[in-house]
């Protein structure tokens, strides 16, 4: 897939009710590793309250918290998926959102972008944030 440039997005004052409403996030690429972006956004978004979902294929815990394998594992309401996964996965991302059917906002990090799963989900009635830093809009909009 080539680079896209975001065509499906939220504007900030989106961004700002999206954070302040919801509190259950799962972290699609969560990593055990504190020197990558995906544990420290995982960190970040536990010590600002939210209840964090790391879906990881190893470990048991991150950061203290439950690792799940995938989505459709987590027991309780999602609301924000975070994917750190390249732009190719997000289209499976996406199918796993729909299915669930509790999944409010699909939020994709910094330089990834999916056009079309952003459209499918969309078309499905889920929000889409594209190519931001969930850490980086939370400290900018509320910090």
């Amino acid at each position: 897939m080539e680079c896209e440039m975001p065509t499906v997005n939220s504007n900030p004052e989106e961004l700002r009710e999206y954070l302040e409403t919801y509190k259950n996030i799962a972290i699609v690429g969560a990593s055990p590793n504190p020197a990558k972006d995906s544990n420290m956004v995982t960190k970040y978004m536990i010590d600002t309250g939210y209840n964090v979902f790391p879906i990881y294929p190893k470990e048991d815990t991150i950061l203290g918290q439950k690792v799940y394998r995938s989505l459709k594992d987590i027991p309780h309401k999602v609301d924000i998926v975070v994917v750190f996964r390249k732009p190719e996965a997000v289209a499976a991302v996406t199918d796993a959102c729909i299915e669930r059917g509790d999944v409010d906002l699909l939020w994709t990090q910094l330089g990834i972008v999916n056009n079309a799963a952003a459209e499918k989900a969309k078309e499905h009635n889920v929000k889409v944030v594209q190519s931001h830093c969930i850490k980086v809009e939370h400290a900018r909009l509320l910090g």
